[in-house]
């Protein structure tokens, strides 16, 4: 079989373990001839990925949406984690303070993570918009556009829409929710210093992507490849911990809020 090339974004140094790990168990133990290819951002990736540089893509879900976009829907999604189901946003203010419902963001500061970040920027905007709250117009915005081309990946953004509201700066603030509640478990700030007033309808994360062509072959390898990796086995549960996972999964389609979002807001 000839080799795949598989694309992952090098957000941040542990990416690099993280796949080499991968690679390691493609190659050696499901004997899948793959190699990693590391981009810097996901536009470079998306691009690689459509124009066939690369096989398959590790996309985030408005990376994934975007390769839906410029293919009519023939980027095929492979897999995801568990992990990737579920997510929301979730509106974070100061416990006690002015913003205590969805509703009470007309004529206040609102913080938003980096444009890119489905989770911080472009679904909060857009469930503000299905409640007829619309940017600019009922609230105004304060952006932290860190670390683009990650899409949120990085949680930079995250962190200072959070500083935002604890200072003042932002009447309340939007953040993913797996970011949220790694806050509220680790203490990152006082426990009666934010309160979560409004969580978003749920949404999925980040798909295995592959390009328009893939042969049928290299497809099925790759995912009975990855399925086949077990949290029980002591040399996987350490990549799939760093992943952030406990199994791979099938594709689940949890993208509509996004498209409609991208749509409605022209960012396609």
């Amino acid at each position: 079989m000839k080799d795949m090339l598989l694309g992952a974004v090098a957000y941040d140094p542990k990416v690099v373990t993280i796949w080499e790990g991968m690679r390691e168990y493609f190659r050696d133990e499901a004997k899948l001839p793959l190699e990693i290819v590391l981009f810097l951002s996901y536009e470079a990736q998306v691009r690689a990925l459509l124009d066939s540089k690369i096989d398959i893509a590790w996309n985030t879900n408005f990376a994934y949406v975007q390769a839906q976009h410029q293919t009519e829907g023939r980027a095929e999604p492979l897999a995801m984690r568990d992990t990737d189901l579920g997510w929301k946003t979730v509106l974070v203010a100061l416990a006690g303070g002015s913003v205590a419902t969805l509703d009470d963001v007309r004529g206040k500061k609102i913080a938003l993570g980096s444009r890119d970040s489905g989770h911080a920027a472009i679904l909060p905007v857009h469930f503000l918009a299905q409640r007829g709250i619309v940017e600019n117009t009922d609230y105004s915005s304060v952006r932290f556009n860190l670390d683009v081309g990650k899409h949120g990946d990085t949680g930079t953004s995250e962190v200072d829409v959070l500083r935002a509201v604890l200072d003042g700066r932002a009447d309340a603030g939007f953040v993913g929710s797996p970011f949220w509640d790694g806050v509220r478990e680790k203490q990152l700030v006082p426990t009666a210093g934010l309160a979560e007033v409004w969580a978003s309808p749920e949404f999925t994360h980040c798909m295995f992507t592959a390009r328009v062509g893939l042969p049928d072959e290299q497809r099925s390898a790759f995912t009975h490849a990855l399925f086949a990796m077990s949290f029980a086995n002591p040399k996987h549960r350490p990549i799939l911990e760093a992943e952030g996972l406990k199994q791979w999964i099938a594709p689940t389609d949890g993208y509509a809020s996004l498209r409609e979002a991208c749509k409605l807001q022209g960012i396609f």
